[in-house]
């Protein structure tokens, strides 16, 4: 991956900035303590009341000082002729008694005035109050000292990411980009737009200033916009929404402002906003009755857009994976009207991003990127930069010079199921696990339309205590109905197997029996695969497009027609189960013996599966391997 070289940070322009608090604290501290010093000056002892009493009656005391509180003694003695002080409280009732002793033995008394009448009592709190009150002003207004200047205000708004790509160090280009053809073909005619303005504006064209990115996490977003700015050698602004957030009002529209026209000194140029969503959600739903922070941050974006001249070469690019909740002023035309959408890679995608994470890693000759990029459905590009790190940190774990293919499968199973689990599991109960993720896996190898088995374990990971992995040999993005029968049946094959093989049935099909009733839900309400019920929407809950995520939504039909989604739903589970049992029943032979290989090795792969299941097709590496085991 390439790098971004970074302007060296300027000082601070106003020395004194960073010197402010430090001052503010010793300043009030030496307030405090001279003020509770005056009276304590003379280094007095405290003693008790009664102490100060004996003292005066046996004639030590010179002369005193009374205060509202309290009397200081002053003792001199014969011997040494030093003078000692001593301090007490006078109890309220006891000034009266304290004064006729005083003057019985003709000591002289001075009174000190209250201590609530001193000038520095009154004006001390409040000079530390508006002190600090403009110190966090002058902090929140763009920076300590200097009140929105532009070097402070740039650095505390973008935390110093203003970054130029430098032509001396390799910059993030499209070529650093895999997976994203489609992406990349979209925001390519901006870079001749920010390279070349003139040629735009003699035609009188507009490039689009605003780009919302949308995709799931992890799919290249960010990486998308710092290839734009490479490629097109120009200054690029990054930010997240949250940052622009603060607890007091304005501040975030302030820091919208610089921002903006820190960007229009630079054009051209580009602006990208990350997480657009936690910024610009729809006005009107905030607690702060549409005055709140959040609302005027979002008001002033989109308002800094709609002063952007046509002549102004500054591209603005935004990312968010919920453009569902962003406010319609966002998505109009001249603001963000572009809408470029990054999906999860398909299997040539994937090997692509592999290829370019793999640069620098040093693979062993075992490592198929092809095969990896196989077995890694569903994964994002960030998803298989983790997957090769995970590898690498795997094969370091061992002191391999080299990763092999066994680091990279551990990595995916790590990452999928999660980290092995030592657990005591009792032999009755790893039979039982045994036999049921065989019954998944031997329903999957003699099912037609199932995917193709990769491997099965019984090695706790994670939550999971066992698991069958099955790789798609090529990727759907329509499900047809026969698929997903085969499916219901393979989900609830590990159930069936316990029943026949141990003749009851356990908690292990959890996660099976509900996984295979949301397809079955899915099937009859979403669908229209049951042929009663017909074509009609029936849902309950929406699917986030990029989440994965189940949003509830009010029912809008009656209570008899949800009645007859479930009798149909049922119906659809118990022809699955009775498809499963027969045909593990018609294969017991080989499923016993698939079971006592899988307690032995605990795991077993796509060659060992099929020597015990169809040892009349076998391939002679597999028969090899099988009989080594």
């Amino acid at each position: 991956m390439g790098n971004h070289s970074m302007p060296p940070q300027n000082s601070d322009p106003n020395p004194l900035n960073r010197w402010i608090v430090p001052l503010f604290v010793f300043f009030a501290f030496t307030i405090f303590f001279s003020f509770f010093n005056l009276t304590n000056q003379n280094g007095a002892q405290t003693v008790s009341y009664s102490e100060i009493k004996d003292r005066i009656s046996s004639g030590e005391v010179h002369q005193v000082v009374l205060s509202e509180h309290g009397i200081e003694a002053e003792l001199i003695s014969d011997k040494s002729k030093e003078k000692t002080y001593l301090r007490a409280v006078v109890p309220v009732q006891g000034h009266e008694e304290l004064l006729l002793l005083l003057e019985q033995h003709k000591v002289d008394i001075t009174a000190e005035a209250p201590a609530g009448n001193s000038i520095i009592g009154y004006i001390l709190p409040w000079v530390m109050i508006l002190g600090f009150y403009y110190w966090m002003s002058r902090r929140m207004s763009g920076g300590v000292g200097g009140v929105g200047g532009m070097p402070n205000g740039l650095k505390d708004l973008l935390g110093g990411r203003f970054t130029k790509p430098s032509k001396q160090s390799k910059r993030i280009t499209f070529d650093d980009v895999a997976g994203l053809d489609n992406a990349k073909r979209e925001v390519s005619e901006l870079v001749e737009f920010l390279r070349n303005p003139e040629r735009f504006e003699k035609l009188g064209a507009e490039v689009p200033h605003g780009v919302l990115l949308m995709g799931p996490p992890g799919t290249g977003k960010t990486l998308l916009a710092r290839a734009l700015a490479g490629e097109a050698d120009v200054p690029f602004f990054s930010t997240s929404g949250s940052e622009f957030i603060e607890v007091f009002v304005g501040v975030g529209a302030g820091r919208v402002r610089r921002m903006f026209e820190a960007a229009r000194k630079q054009s051209p140029s580009i602006i990208f906003i990350d997480e657009l969503d936690s910024i610009g959600r729809t006005r009107g739903t905030g607690l702060g009755g549409g005055h709140d922070e959040r609302e005027q941050t979002l008001n002033q974006i989109l308002a800094e857009m709609d002063g952007f001249s046509p002549r102004e070469a500054v591209v603005v690019l935004a990312a968010t994976n919920r453009p569902d909740v962003l406010d319609p002023a966002l998505l109009r035309p001249g603001r963000f009207d572009r809408h470029v959408t990054l999906s999860l890679p398909d299997k040539m995608a994937r090997q692509a991003i592999l290829k370019i994470h793999a640069k620098g890693l040093p693979l062993g000759e075992s490592v198929d990127l092809e095969t990896v990029a196989a077995g890694t459905p569903g994964f994002s590009g960030a998803d298989l930069k983790n997957l090769l790190n995970e590898s690498a940190i795997t094969a370091a774990r061992r002191e391999a010079s080299k990763i092999t293919m066994d680091d990279v499968d551990e990595a995916r199973d790590k990452i999928v199921m999660g980290t092995v689990r030592t657990l005591a599991i009792l032999p009755e109960e790893k039979h039982r696990l045994a036999v049921h993720e065989c019954g998944h896996t031997a329903v999957a190898f003699f099912s037609k339309l199932a995917d193709p088995i990769y491997k099965v374990t019984i090695i706790p990971r994670g939550r999971s205590l066992g698991g069958t992995h099955m790789l798609p040999e090529k990727e759907r993005h329509t499900l047809p109905e026969e698929y997903l029968r085969t499916q219901l049946v393979i989900l609830l094959a590990g159930r069936a197997a316990e029943k026949i093989f141990l003749g009851s049935v356990s908690s292990g099909a959890d996660d099976d029996i509900k996984r295979a009733t949301e397809m079955a839900r899915s099937m009859v309400a979403r669908w229209g695969m049951d042929a009663e019920i017909g074509p009609i929407n029936l849902r309950e809950s929406e699917d986030h497009p990029f989440l994965g995520q189940s949003i509830a939504q009010p029912r809008t039909f009656a209570d008899e027609t949800a009645a007859r989604v479930d009798d149909a739903v049922i119906a659809l589970l118990k022809d699955a189960d009775k498809t499963a049992a027969q045909l593990i029943k018609t294969n017991r032979k080989k499923i016993d013996l698939l079971v006592t290989q899988l307690e032995a090795e605990e795991t077993l792969d796509a060659e060992e599966i099929q020597a015990c299941l169809n040892p009349e097709k076998i391939t002679k590496r597999a028969s090899s391997k099988a009989i080594t085991k």
